[in-house]
């Protein structure tokens, strides 16, 4: 820039100011309520609490499909599952979509991502490094496993749906035959660590992803016996879930679900002690200042509500998941949001705070003004997906629709022993019924309601479908629904079974 100063002329340099880093750290079916800054007393979440407090706290963010691929797929894109024809669990990704990874990267970042991705291919996505499951069976490999005293019982080999639900949920509440040491969240927290103390000259985005509190909810000998089974309160089914309980939930016993309750708190306990581990690489580094620091589970997960210990369904434990967000003197600490979010917002919303460009297809909405605190709502509704089961979810302020075709064999496990014939619509009041024990859909008085959900459903499928041209000529919004709600990816190899 020149500025004249009477006769002399001087020259001044002025910098941008430095792009923001970008920390995501996700888990893998954290649900917000066993988290203690969503109010849980039980569980303990010191390092996600603290996290909490220094940003701003999202009481009602909402991924986009209740299973990892679909809704991992899309919160890295900023799109629809439906959009980017990402709907079931081994879809892979097309290198046609643009990830959040390849714009920054674009942008002179440096990416990484370490832990589980779901990009079911050996694509990188835009991530210059990558660690996973083969990097650390080849570092456990050469510095060799730490035996284990063979008087602990521990979890046997994970075999779902093959094995009773009560031995692969882990009902018995034991933890895996390793070591703290050697755990694969322990060495990817420790990877996280190096990677954010190296010296570099440019901005980085870097990925965490655990595996924590998954199923069968993983955590060394060293954290068995931190919960009693009995401390732990199951909900009870209401009376109208008799006919959408999976059936291989059927056999659970009062003690086993406590069990499965118990060997979850601690898996999630001892992934809160891993985000600490890469919180304070964070701190020492000296870069946390300039670092926008974002948690997220990909979805929730259901402990007993509805008789579900899943996710795959749209009621609330499994649809709406955490999100904090911190990004020191920019946002203001010990902050809540109740606004309604879609986690495809926070593909825009790391864009706009690095000062980068959104694509014209993005179709997330940027929550920096909720941030900022420069607005309190953000969206009327938000759009969620299953596909598997072709079932589709419509969330307002007060509202929860939730709509089925009925024509899909669930092919994920999770059929129920005696499931309701043809299509199913419930309709919940959040305000009078959060727990979504009492179906409205059949009243009288919501008629009215139930059609314009139903009209909203299907207009925001096809104006979101990978491809228009595809769909068909009518006007009939169950018509739209059947078609746009099978699980066959459009513009993939996947099929739906009918």
């Amino acid at each position: 820039m020149w500025i004249a100063f009477g006769l002399s002329v001087r020259l001044f340099a002025v910098q941008a100011p430095p792009r923001p880093n970008i920390l995501w750290i996700c888990a893998d079916d954290h649900a917000p309520y066993v988290m203690g800054a969503y109010g849980n007393r039980q569980v303990r979440t010191l390092n996600l609490d603290r996290l909490a407090s220094q940003g701003v706290r999202f009481d009602r963010a909402y991924c986009n499909s209740p299973v990892c691929t679909a809704s991992r797929q899309s919160f890295l894109t900023g799109r629809y599952p439906r959009t980017i024809g990402v709907t079931q669990l081994k879809t892979p990704l097309s290198e046609s979509e643009i990830t959040l990874a390849e714009i920054l990267k674009e942008a002179g970042y440096v990416t990484a991502a370490f832990g589980k991705m779901h990009f079911n291919s050996t694509l990188k996505h835009g991530f210059d490094l990558r660690l996973d499951q083969p990097e650390y069976q080849a570092w456990l490999k050469k510095k060799g496993r730490t035996p284990v005293p063979t008087e602990i019982e521990v979890q046997p080999p994970w075999k779902p749906f093959k094995d009773p639900a009560s031995i692969w949920l882990n009902s018995a509440c034991r933890p895996l035959a390793v070591v703290d040491a050697d755990m694969y969240g322990t060495f990817l927290a420790r990877e996280a660590s190096e990677f954010l103390r190296a010296p570099r000259s440019k901005p980085f985005f870097l990925m965490v992803s655990f595996t924590e509190p998954h199923s069968p909810f993983h955590f060394p000998i060293e954290y068995r016996n931190r919960h009693q089974l009995a401390v732990f309160k199951v909900p009870k089914p209401g009376s109208g879930d008799d006919a959408q309980i999976p059936k291989i939930f059927r056999d659970l016993t009062g003690q086993e679900k406590q069990g499965i309750t118990a060997a979850y708190y601690t898996s999630v306990e001892f992934l809160d002690r891993n985000i600490g581990v890469v919180l304070e690489a964070l701190e020492r580094s000296g870069q946390a200042t300039n670092t926008l620091v974002i948690y997220t589970g990909d979805h929730g997960y259901m402990l007993g509500q509805h008789g579900r210990f899943e996710k795959h369904c749209g009621y609330e434990p499994a649809v709406r998941a955490p999100l904090l967000v911190r990004f020191d003197r920019h946002i203001k600490p010990q902050q809540s949001r109740t606004a309604l979010v879609e986690f495809i917002d926070i593909f825009p919303t790391v864009l706009e705070f690095a000062g980068l460009s959104v694509p014209a297809n993005a179709q997330g909405k940027s929550l920096v003004p909720l941030l900022l605190g420069k607005a309190r709502r953000h969206r009327d509704r938000v759009f969620i997906e299953y596909s598997e089961n072709e079932e589709a979810y419509v969330v307002t302020e007060r509202w929860k629709f939730i709509y089925g075709t009925g024509k899909r064999t669930r092919e994920d496990g999770y059929a129920a022993e005696n499931p309701l014939p043809g299509r199913t619509i419930r309709l919940f009041d959040l305000d009078a019924d959060p727990s979504e024990l009492k179906n409205l859909a059949k009243q009288r008085e919501h008629a009215r309601r139930v059609e314009q959900f139903t009209r909203q459903l299907a207009e925001h499928l096809k104006r979101t479908a990978r491809q228009p041209e595809l769909l068909p000529k009518s006007d009939d919004p169950h018509a739209i629904l059947e078609f746009c709600l099978q699980p066959k990816d459009i513009g993939t190899e996947s099929g739906a079974k009918r």
